[in-house]
């Protein structure tokens, strides 16, 4: 038995044949070419469906289910897209469409979601409960507890980026002020890294982008700490603060077993994880309790998405 899971983002969609092992076997992508009419964009994840299928010699019948993941709302009651800001759609019934296209019964739910479900499924955890955290262009979350995605009585929660980390702070691009991803993402601390290096002319972060801004990146600065510049060193700091004080308030809410960090962030390894688990520990209410969350990296990188989204139908 198969399953087929489709990662939709607003750049680009991938599909990935799932075997009986949660492996993936194969994989095709797409651009997302947004915003389009859905009834265009279904029609190419159907072709992506039957192109899966024929180059692995399967039929229809071979598939368990198929399972998206989406980046906006996904109400489960009757399989429609909501507030798809990043796709142009609104109350679209996607979930309809996508069967009839295919043939296939069909699961979906938001992305950030799909990719927590994956990690944890496919990351062979064995704890009850676990929040994903993905450091990207903006900050993800995911829920699980009891073994299941929590996604609220509206299939709404897990919009950890944007909590409040600081009132009247910083715009964020959902329009509010102070949300964490306005200080944690990966595009926080790019810039924060473009103002600091503009006040300061002689960093080595200047030779590490070539002398231009635009080529600054999240790894740009931990290679400027792990090459001692003092600048980067007090960047991370900063950095690395911010997302604690953000972890630490969902521990505290939550208590899960595990916070996985996944997005292109957790890249850095130990250079962020090391720091990030001390200052979290000490903002933590139950830091003297005998047991508590453990911080650590996600181990399935960007298969997480589709291998969650095809497995979305499945319990753990």
């Amino acid at each position: 038995m198969y399953w087929i899971g489709i990662d939709l983002g607003g750049t680009n969609m991938v599909a990935g044949l799932v075997n009986a092992e949660r492996k993936i076997i194969d994989r095709v992508d797409v651009k997302t070419r947004a915003p389009r009419p859905v009834e265009s964009l279904v029609r190419d994840m159907g072709e992506m469906v039957r192109s899966l299928l024929n180059r692995n010699g399967l039929r229809r019948g071979d598939i368990r289910a198929l399972g998206v993941g989406v980046p906006c709302i996904a109400d489960q009651e009757n399989g429609h897209m909501e507030d798809g800001n990043n796709l142009g759609y609104t109350d679209v019934p996607f979930v309809s469409l996508l069967e009839a296209e295919t043939g296939l019964p069909v699961f979906f739910g938001n992305d950030a979601k799909a990719a927590a479900w994956g990690e944890y499924l496919g990351g062979n955890y064995t704890e009850d409960s676990m929040l994903m955290v993905t450091l990207g262009t903006g900050i993800g979350g995911g829920i699980i507890l009891d073994r299941k995605i929590w996604g609220g009585f509206n299939h709404a929660a897990g919009e950890i980026g944007h909590m409040t980390l600081q009132m009247n702070g910083l715009p964020c691009t959902c329009g509010r002020r102070g949300c964490f991803e306005a200080y944690g993402s990966a595009s926080a601390l790019i810039r924060q890294t473009r103002a600091a290096m503009e006040e300061n002319r002689d960093s080595l972060l200047w030779l590490l982008c070539g002398g231009e801004l635009r080529n600054v990146e999240a790894k740009t600065v931990f290679d400027g700490a792990a090459a001692g510049d003092p600048l980067s060193k007090a960047l991370l700091d900063t950095y690395t603060t911010y997302l604690a004080e953000g972890i630490s308030g969902l521990i505290n809410i939550l208590q899960p077993a595990l916070v996985c960090i996944g997005g292109g962030v957790s890249r850095a390894g130990d250079a962020l994880l090391l720091p990030l688990r001390e200052k979290t520990r000490r903002l933590l209410l139950s830091r003297s309790a005998p047991r508590n969350a453990e911080i650590v990296l996600a181990r399935l990188g960007n298969d997480a998405g589709i291998l969650g989204a095809a497995l979305l139908g499945e319990k753990g």
